[in-house]
């Protein structure tokens, strides 16, 4: 049994290894060659979620499970919020193989799938970055968008000022853009191309009346049926794409909230990404229009991720992304 911890998988799951292989996980998920059911979600104390994910990446291919935890609490000291395991088995034997570290894995394939997700439905003169949220996953998401769109700047609001300062500091230093620290969500996002929710928010805090005529919307604080990120408006205004639209119409909040105002109905989940990355379905219309993609997190990115760590030696080449 190998055991990859939470260093190997930060080593060497790159951005520039993880995206390509979401992209093809996505693909494979909406062309029908993955099986998965939906993810089960039982609810712990004080808001806590313990999370069961199985699936398989194909006939012939490996398949396997995520368990995990969900702390939201654990982000206000610097700990992963997402905790547990992705268990491989192999596709020959059936022998479990592999145990890897999933909250990692998660912090990286989420932020993969939304800089798929940009890199597909974004202006392609989008240059601006916006982020709602300053935990992990901003952190993630500023390196995977950046990847994908040449940045000139990153606007950051999150309720505590000075914990958005310091991430602004952080990404900065990094990235070596301008990145600026704001008070309120709407200045934060005003001008923006591009927008990633990435909290833990009950209730919204990005409107679509603040967001600009052909910018695109990363949704992926809120993974269950609950906690939502974005108001109707946008939901209703948006070319709205799924990772899977099976689990949006089941689990994605945002979407389910606008349904229930009978604002919307299942037809308004154009397509999933993989429809867009396959060139079935058209992704962005026009320069002006607004796009969505709401991310709930699927077991075919896990899968997919680990099995890259376990099956490729670390000297397998880089692919473009």
């Amino acid at each position: 049994m190998r055991l990859i911890d939470r260093e190997e998988v930060a080593q060497r799951l790159t951005f520039q290894r993880c995206i390509p292989v979401v992209r093809e996980a996505m693909i494979a998920l909406s062309s029908g060659q993955t099986q998965q059911l939906l993810r089960s979600i039982i609810p712990l104390a004080n808001g806590r979620l313990f999370g069961i994910m199985p699936g398989a990446m194909g006939d012939r291919a490996t398949f396997g499970a995520k368990l995990v935890s969900v702390f939201p609490e654990n982000a206000a000291s610097g700990a992963q919020s997402h905790q547990g395991v992705v268990v491989l088995f192999d596709p020959v034997t059936g022998a479990p193989v592999c145990i890897a570290h999933a909250g990692e894995i998660t912090a990286i394939r989420t932020a993969a799938a939304s800089a798929v997700a940009t890199q597909s439905l974004a202006r392609p003169d989008a240059r601006r970055l916006a982020i709602l949220g300053y935990g992990e996953q901003a952190v993630a998401h500023a390196r995977a968008i950046s990847l994908v769109r040449k940045l000139d700047c990153i606007s950051v609001w999150g309720r505590s000022t000075e914990r958005a300062q310091a991430f602004a500091t952080q990404m900065e230093n990094e990235l070596t853009i301008p990145v600026m620290a704001f008070t309120s969500a709407r200045a934060c996002v005003i001008d923006a191309d591009i927008i990633c929710t990435v909290t833990a928010a009950k209730e919204p805090i990005l409107e679509g009346k603040w967001v600009r005529p052909g910018a695109h919307v990363n949704i992926v604080g809120s993974s269950y049926d609950g906690p939502v990120e974005v108001d109707n408006d946008l939901v209703t205004r948006a070319r709205f794409i799924a990772d899977s639209r099976e689990g949006v119409l089941n689990q994605g909040a945002e979407f389910l909230r606008a349904k229930r105002a009978g604002l919307i109905s299942d037809d308004h989940v154009v397509a999933e990404i993989g429809d867009i990355l396959s060139g079935r379905v058209e992704g962005r219309q026009s320069s002006d229009g607004l796009t969505a993609y709401k991310s709930l997190g699927h077991i075919v990115q896990d899968l997919a991720s680990a099995w890259l760590l376990y099956a490729s030696p670390e000297t397998t080449p880089l692919r473009d992304i």
